[in-house]
C-alpha cells in the first residue's frame, strides 16, 4: 500500500496524543499525579492537540474532505466511522476531566471518574483506529492477531515518553515513571520484533492459480498485463519496496522508535541527566515510529497485485 503522509501523522501522532490522555486519566483516578492546579490542564491540551493533529491530517487524505462530516453515519459497521465517533466523545471528556482537576482538585471524585472515562476513551479510539487495518481481509500484513494490540501497545509507549518529559519539565525527574516507559519501549520493540518475524514467514494469500481456479494445472502465468499504464490499484495498492531497503529501514525504526528511547529514558531512571533525556526521548521517538508507520503501509500488499505480478 502507498505510504500516504497523511496516515502516517494519523497513525502516529494520534497514538501520542492519546496515549498521553490514557496515561493521565489513569494516573490521576489512582491518585498518583501531584496536586498541581494547571499540570493535568496543560497535559490534555497537549494530548488534544497531538490527537487533533493527526486527526485532522487524515482528513487531507479523503478525495473529497468536505464530505468527511458523512463518516459519522456509518458507526454500525465502519471502523473508520467509529474511530470519528469515539474521538469526537473523548475530547469534550477530556476537557471535562481537566476543568474538574482545576476546579474541584485531584481528590475529588468527579475528577477521578472523569479520569477513568477519559483513559477509557482514549484506548477505545486508538483501537478502532486500529481495527481500521486489522480488519482488512484482503491485506494479510494488516489482517492478523498482531495489527490491533500493537497499535494499543504503540501508543501507552509514546504516550508514556511523552508524559515522561513533561512531568521531567514540570515536576523534575519521576523514577517510577521513567521504570514505566523504560518497560513500555522494550514491549513495543518485542512486539515490534514479532510482528516482522510473523508477515516474513506469512504466505501469501492467493496465487494465480488458485485465484483463477487453475491448480490442478500447475504453474499459472498471465498472457498479458491487466493494464498497459498504471491505474489506482498499481497505484495505491501496488506499492512495493526493495527487501534490502526494507531490511534497512527496518533496523533504522527500531532503533530509532524503541531502542534510543529506551536508553533515554533508562539514563532518565538511573538520574544521568534526566530532565534533558526525557526530553530527547520525544522526538526520538516520534521520528522512529514514523518510519515504522511507513514501513507497515510500504509492506502491505493487497491480494489484487497478484494479477498485476506483485
Amino acid at each position: 500500500m502507498i505510504p500516504a503522509g497523511s496516515i502516517l501523522l494519523l497513525t502516529t501522532l494520534t497514538g501520542f496524543g492519546f496515549g498521553l490522555l490514557a496515561w493521565l486519566g489513569i494516573l490521576a483516578a489512582l491518585g498518583l499525579v501531584p496536586s498541581s492546579p494547571s499540570f493535568v490542564p496543560v497535559a490534555v491540551v497537549l494530548g488534544l492537540v497531538c490527537s487533533g493533529a493527526g486527526l485532522m491530517a487524515s482528513v487531507l487524505h479523503l478525495g473529497r474532505p468536505e464530505r468527511a462530516w458523512r463518516a459519522f453515519s456509518q458507526w454500525r459497521s465502519s471502523w473508520l466511522s467509529r474511530e470519528g465517533v469515539a474521538s469526537v466523545v473523548a475530547c469534550p471528556v477530556s476537557v471535562l476531566f481537566a476543568v474538574a482537576w482545576w476546579s474541584f482538585g485531584p481528590d475529588a471524585a468527579s475528577t477521578r471518574v472523569l479520569g477513568v472515562a477519559t483513559a477509557g476513551l482514549a484506548i477505545v479510539t486508538v483501537g478502532c483506529t486500529a481495527m481500521i487495518y486489522a480488519s482488512l481481509k484482503p491485506i494479510r500484513q494488516w489482517h492478523n492477531r498482531h495489527t490491533a494490540p500493537d497499535y494499543l501497545i504503540y501508543a501507552v509507549f509514546s504516550g508514556a515518553v511523552l508524559l515522561l518529559a513533561v512531568w521531567a519539565l514540570w515536576f523534575g525527574p519521576s523514577r517510577a515513571l521513567a521504570l514505566a516507559a523504560l518497560c513500555a519501549a522494550v514491549v513495543a520493540g518485542v512486539a515490534k520484533l514479532a510482528y516482522w518475524r510473523f508477515i516474513d514467514r506469512q504466505s501469501p494469500l492467493a496465487t494465480l492459480a488458485s485465484a483463477t481456479g487453475l491448480t490442478s494445472l500447475g504453474t499459472v502465468r498471465p498472457l498479458e498485463q491487466p493494464h498497459f499504464t498504471e491505474n489506482y490499484i498499481l497505484r495505491e495498492m501496488g506499492f512495493r519496496i526493495a527487501r534490502k531497503h526494507a531490511a534497512k529501514l527496518r533496523r533504522i525504526a527500531l532503533a530509532l522508535a524503541f531502542v534510543g528511547p529506551a536508553l533515554l529514558v533508562l539514563l532518565a531512571a538511573v538520574g544521568i541527566v534526566p530532565t534533558v533525556a526525557s526530553a530527547l526521548a520525544v522526538p526520538l521517538a516520534l521520528a522512529g515510529l514514523l518510519v515504522e508507520r511507513w514501513l507497515f503501509f510500504a509492506e502491505a500488499t493487497h491480494v489484487s497485485t497478484i494479477y498485476y505480478g506483485r
